[in-house]
This record gives structure tokens, C-alpha cells and sequence, in this order.
């Protein structure tokens, strides 16, 4: 059974920074194509930031130059560090993983990813 536990979400001031995490059990994560979503009050989930087993990364042009996706192997964890924070980026934040192969103009759609986890939330102040 696969299963993803995030952690790192908080509050914190405009130009602030956070640093998120999502611990993988039950499975080597390489293998996984792997992504942060997020989810405001009202809106439907979107994709963040994603990174497929080679490596390659995509990112939303809301939070390129601000946020970077990694992951360290030896961990089984993914990462999202978001820097110069905005109150829009303010949201639930999901970490996905699926092992299907996709292309990259998929790799950022919701319906794509079979695992989720819990959640973590992001609180962006004026």
C-alpha cells in the first residue's frame, strides 16, 4: 500500500518562505512520477510544480522562479521549496504520485495521479 505524508505547511508574510515535504512509503519512489497540487477555497485543484522519474520538472508560470521541486532518493521524499511568497499562493497543498507513463502536457493534470496525500496547508498574510 502506497502512502504519502506531507508536512511542512504554515503561515507566514508576503515574501516569506516554506519549505514543503512528502515522505513516500510502501513503494521506491524513482519509479514514480511524482507532483505538488494545491487547492484554494472555491477553486478547483491545480497543479503545481511536477518531477517524473528522469528527473525533468514542470512548473505552473504562476510559481516559476519562485518555487522548486526536488526529491532525495535515499529518503523516499519529495520536496517543494516555495520562496518569495505571495497571499494567492495561500491554499491546501497535495503531493500525487502515479507510476503511469505521461507525456509532459499531461504530467500536470489531476486526473493523472493515483495517490494523494492528506494535505498540507499554506497561509500567505499581507
Amino acid at each position: 500500500q502506497v502512502q504519502l505524508v506531507e508536512s511542512g505547511g504554515g503561515s507566514v508574510q508576503t515574501g516569506g518562505s516554506l519549505k514543503l515535504s512528502c515522505a513516500v512509503y510502501g513503494y521506491p519512489f524513482t519509479y514514480y512520477y511524482m507532483g505538488w497540487f494545491r487547492q484554494a477555497p472555491g477553486n478547483e485543484r491545480v497543479g503545481v510544480a511536477t518531477i517524473a522519474p528522469d528527473g525533468s520538472t514542470i512548473y505552473a508560470d504562476s510559481v516559476k522562479g519562485r518555487f522548486t521541486i526536488s526529491r532525495d532518493i535515499t529518503k523516499n521524499t519529495l520536496y517543494l521549496q516555495m520562496n518569495s511568497l505571495e497571499p494567492d499562493d495561500t491554499a491546501m497543498y497535495y503531493c500525487a504520485a502515479d507510476t503511469r507513463s505521461k507525456v509532459a502536457v499531461y504530467r500536470m493534470k489531476e486526473t493523472e495521479y493515483t495517490y494523494w496525500g492528506q494535505g498540507t496547508q499554506v497561509t500567505v498574510s499581507s
